[in-house]
């Protein structure tokens, strides 16, 4: 949870002691220990976790293209900065990719940051405009600023 805490802060620009809403972390860490997931972690030879990368499984009616109906997510890649460029992130998400094949998975999306794209790109991501999403409204408080995201 401390390393996807951090990537969370890092990612979306929060000051080091933003407090997350004590829902969101036990959501989360229920998802961790109960959902349909993988993680892997990177740890330094101190055995501090320097970084952390997740896949989440989806299951949807097979299709032509899909015939297993197995799909995946990744997200929450994140590398601690002093870690940075030397292959860590590859590594990571490298083991998730192999983890989704062996699991029958036939297709992986990720919503990438523009810092993390030229990783994906290396990995064989491609762009997609092949669907369209609709998102549910929500909003949240930073700092007594209300903050709407749609």
């Amino acid at each position: 949870m401390s390393s996807r805490l951090e990537m969370l802060r890092v990612v979306n620009d929060l000051p080091d002691d933003y407090v997350y809403d004590e829902a969101f972390v036990e959501t989360s860490r229920d998802y961790f220990l109960n959902g349909d997931q993988t993680t892997v972690l990177a740890f330094s030879n101190g055995a501090e976790v320097i970084g952390c990368a997740s896949l989440s499984f989806i299951t949807i009616m097979p299709t032509f293209s899909h015939p297993t109906g197995k799909r995946a997510h990744l997200m929450n890649v994140y590398t601690n900065k002093d870690y940075r460029r030397q292959g860590i992130a590859y590594k990571m998400v490298s083991m998730l990719i192999e983890d989704a094949w062996n699991k029958g998975v036939t297709e992986i999306s990720l919503d990438a940051t523009e810092s993390g794209r030229s990783l994906y790109e290396r990995l064989g991501f491609k762009d997609s405009s092949e669907c369209m999403t609709l998102v549910k409204e929500k909003s949240f408080s930073k700092k007594g600023v209300d903050i709407v995201i749609s």
